[in-house]
């Protein structure tokens, strides 16, 4: 069982311990997409594997409070926040922007990329090594910004 599970596992203990009942909610909410995950491809999930469900679970929760603060819904989007923190606590250390330009200008060399047309060779290197510890809206971003100005 990978450290990352077993950690999640051991917050679900202690939120019920605690008497926590929307954090132990929200980790019993990412157990059971981890569980699905593991389900349906009948593999045991490693921490990157874990990760990329959080981070795919991060990415949810942040489109959802765009949706629900445009709406005027600020219960459902505060809902939504209190679970991005919690999903957030599990993920790896995020990167700053310099060390993301770094990536994203290193990515592009090594793929040789000079148009918009390598995007997805420079994409396909990226999201392995930034997953979970940044957002990848921004480096696709980034990256479409250097390849569209080359």
């Amino acid at each position: 069982m990978s450290s990352l599970k077993n950690r999640i596992n051991d917050d679900i203990k202690a939120a019920m311990k605690g008497g926590q009942k929307a954090r132990l909610a929200t980790l019993r909410m990412i157990s059971a997409a981890i569980k699905q995950r593991e389900v349906d491809e009948r593999i045991e999930l490693t921490d990157d594997q874990v990760v990329a469900v959080l981070d795919k679970m991060c990415k949810q929760r942040r489109e959802s409070i765009a949706q629900f603060d445009k709406a005027g819904r600020d219960d459902l989007s505060n809902t939504e926040k209190q679970e991005l923190e919690i999903i957030q606590t599990f993920m790896p250390a995020a990167l700053s922007d310099e060390e993301i330009d770094a990536l994203v200008r290193a990515a592009i060399e090594k793929t040789g990329a000079s148009d918009i047309k390598g995007m997805g060779k420079v994409m396909g290197i990226l999201k392995p090594e930034l997953q979970g510890r940044a957002d990848m809206s921004v480096v696709s971003t980034k990256v479409r910004g250097l390849l569209g100005n080359a």
